[in-house]
C-alpha cells in the first residue's frame, strides 16, 4: 500500500537523536534553542517557541493574543478541527468563513462581506486564523489590509506551510501576521515525532508564548513581582501549560530543517507531474497562485464525474492509499451541538463531497507515482 504521506528519516537524523540521548539533558537543555533559532533563520521571524504540537502552539497563540470567554474567534471550515478547538479552550466562541473553491483557503469576498457585517454588529472577531491549506499561502496581504481596520489579531495556521513563500517570503516570516503556528507532525515538511512552534516579530508575543507554554513561569528577575529569593527562585505569573518540546525531539527537527528544501524541491516535481500526467482526466487538480510557491503537504484532487466513496475504494483496493482532507469542522457532532448545520458553508462541503489526497512525499519513487497515476486512468476512464 502506497500511503498518502510518510516521513523520511536518515542515518543522520537518528545520529542526532542518539548524540541527545547519549548526553546530560533529554528535555531542557540547549537543543531546543539551537532549533528556536534555525527556524528563525529560515523564515525570517524573530522569535520563535517551538511546542509539543502544532494543537498547543494554536492554543498558545490565542492565549498571547488574549482570547478568552466572551471573545470571538474565526477560522475556516476546511481544515482539522485543532484550527477552530484552540479557540474553545480559552472558552471563546468560534466561527466560520468559507473558502474559495480554486485555492481551497478563505475566500477574501466573504471575510470582508462578514467583517462587514460583523461591525454592523458589534460583534468581530477578536482574532482570525487562516489556513494554509494542502501548503499554499493564503494571499495574506488583502487579508491584513481587511483586518487591520478592525484591530483584529491575524494569526496562521502554517502547519501545512513551512518550506513554501509568499510574496518572496516564507510561510512564517509573519510579514503580514501577527504570528504563525508550524507542525512538525510526521507528514508533515520536516518532522520532530510530533511538535510545533509558534513564530512572531513581536516581542510582547513572544513574551507570552514562553509564559504560556512553559507552565506559566518565568525565571527571568526582570519580571518578578516582589523579592527575589536567590538563583534557585521562580515565579508563576500566567496559568500556563506544559507544551515545551523535548531536546531529543528538536534535534530531530533541526537535522530535517537542514533538508526542508530539498524535501520541498521533491514534492514541487512530484506536484509537477501529477499536474502533467492527471490533466486529461475528469478531476480538478490544485491551482498555482504566481505569488505563492507551495509547500505541497498535500496534492488534492477533486472528483467531477465519480462517487468518491467508490473511487476511494477502487483505489485503496489496488494499493494505493488514497486519503480525504478534512470532513468540515462544522460538520462534526460536537460543533452540530454548539449549533452549525449542514449547508451553512456550502463552498467547503462541496470541496468535502468531492476530494481526494493523492499519495506526495519526499521519497515516493518514480515507479509508485506511476503505479498511482495507472491506477487513476484504472479507475477514472
Amino acid at each position: 500500500m502506497i500511503p498518502y504521506g510518510k516521513h523520511l528519516v536518515d542515518d543522520d537524523d537518528i545520529d542526532a537523536v542518539v548524540d541527545v540521548l547519549r548526553n546530560q539533558f533529554l528535555t531542557q537543555g540547549t537543543v531546543v534553542p539551537q532549533f528556536e533559532q534555525a527556524l528563525c533563520e529560515y523564515t525570517g521571524a524573530k522569535h520563535c517557541v517551538a511546542v509539543n504540537s502544532a494543537t498547543s502552539g494554536l492554543h498558545v497563540a490565542c492565549l498571547a493574543a488574549g482570547v478568552v470567554a466572551g471573545d470571538l474567534v474565526w477560522t475556516v471550515p476546511n481544515s482539522f478541527v485543532a484550527s477552530a478547538n484552540c479557540a474553545l479552550y480559552c472558552g471563546a466562541s468560534i466561527d466560520f468563513v468559507d473558502i474559495d473553491p480554486l485555492t481551497r483557503n478563505i475566500d477574501i469576498s466573504a471575510l470582508a462581506i462578514k467583517l462587514q457585517h460583523a461591525a454592523n454588529q458589534n460583534r468581530l472577531p477578536k482574532v482570525l486564523i487562516v489556513v494554509h491549506f494542502s501548503g499554499l499561502s493564503c494571499d495574506m496581504q488583502s487579508i491584513r489590509n481587511l483586518t487591520q481596520m478592525y484591530s483584529i489579531v491575524l494569526i496562521e495556521d502554517a502547519a501545512h506551510g513551512l518550506g513554501g513563500s509568499y510574496q518572496q517570503s516564507k510561510i512564517g516570516s509573519c510579514a503580514y501576521s501577527d504570528m504563525a503556528v508550524l507542525s512538525f507532525h510526521p507528514v508533515k515538511s520536516i518532522t520532530s515525532a510530533e511538535g510545533g512552534a509558534v513564530l512572531t516579530n513581536q516581542s510582547q508575543f513572544h513574551e507570552k508564548f514562553k509564559l504560556f507554554a512553559k507552565h506559566g513561569v518565568t525565571k527571568d528577575p526582570s519580571q518578578y513581582q516582589g523579592e527575589n529569593h536567590g538563583p534557585w527562585y521562580y515565579q508563576q505569573l500566567e496559568l500556563g501549560y506544559n507544551y515545551r518540546l523535548s531536546d531529543m525531539q528538536a534535534a530531530l527537527g533541526l537535522s530535517q530543517l537542514k533538508k526542508l528544501d530539498t524535501f520541498i524541491q521533491k514534492r514541487s516535481e512530484i506536484a509537477k507531474l501529477y499536474d502533467k500526467q492527471l490533466a486529461n482526466l475528469p478531476l480538478k487538480l490544485p491551482c498555482v497562485d504566481p505569488q505563492s510557491q507551495s509547500a505541497w503537504h498535500l496534492y488534492m484532487v477533486e472528483l467531477t464525474q465519480h462517487d468518491r466513496q467508490d473511487v476511494y475504494q477502487q483505489l485503496h483496493d489496488k494499493g494505493v492509499g488514497v486519503n480525504v482532507h478534512y470532513i468540515p469542522i462544522h460538520l462534526h457532532p460536537f460543533y452540530q451541538q454548539l449549533g452549525f448545520k449542514q449547508g451553512d458553508f456550502p463552498l467547503s462541503e462541496h470541496f468535502y463531497q468531492n476530494a481526494l489526497t493523492l499519495p506526495l512525499f519526499p521519497s515516493l519513487t518514480d515507479g509508485e507515482q506511476t503505479k498511482v497515476i495507472e491506477a487513476l486512468y484504472e479507475v477514472l476512464v
